[in-house]
């Protein structure tokens, strides 16, 4: 029986998120991967039953990364603005450090591919909380969950994607987004939402 590795393994996903951001699901093989982490097929298997686990184990552990880093310093019971400013930069903060992770998880997270029924109780508690108090205190209005997090999060992916990308739209400098642009977006989110 051959020793499990943790550097082996954190490199075997780390190229595993690389080829799938890359080349799609398709671009994720075992050979593949075997060949972009520099071990033997045999070895992924020590860690991995198949192809499906592989992708929900690093869908998981990924999701509780962001998690963390989600909730660093976060305070449910904060203002409504306080609080969505701290979430912001925090999400911000996590996908411009991990770029790769949060493109993967935005091609996983809608795919058959992965469970979302093990998502951390702890970020729905805390958003649920958070989301709730706004709306008894009237900082904000009730809206459906998918109303709520389209107007409260979706500008803040999208100018991610954008300042990651160092695009913009045709004919346009690279957008950089900086705290001037987070402070424009953020108050017109705000404004948005409230009663």
């Amino acid at each position: 029986m051959r020793l499990r590795d943790a550097n082996k393994e954190a490199l075997i996903r780390e190229k595993a998120i690389e080829l799938i951001v890359n080349h799609g699901f398709d671009g994720l093989s075992m050979h593949k991967l075997a060949k972009a982490a520099g071990v033997s097929v045999a070895t992924i298997y020590i860690y991995f039953k198949d192809r499906e686990d592989l992708i929900q184990q690093v869908f998981t552990d990924e999701s509780r990364k962001m998690t963390e880093a989600t909730l660093r310093n976060f305070d449910p019971d904060a203002h409504f603005d306080e609080g969505l400013k701290r979430q912001w930069i925090n999400r911000m903060n996590y996908c411009l450090e991990n770029p790769y992770s949060m493109t993967f998880m935005e091609q996983v997270k809608h795919s058959p591919l992965v469970e979302r029924s093990n998502v951390d109780t702890r970020f729905l508690q805390a958003m649920q909380r958070f989301v709730h108090n706004a709306i008894d205190r009237k900082e904000i209005m009730p809206l459906p969950v998918e109303i709520y997090w389209s107007i409260a999060f979706a500008p803040l992916y999208q100018l991610v994607k954008f300042h990651i990308a160092g695009k913009s739209m045709p004919g346009r400098p690279p957008f950089v987004f900086d705290e001037e642009k987070i402070n424009l977006t953020l108050g017109l989110v705000l404004k948005a939402l409230k009663p």
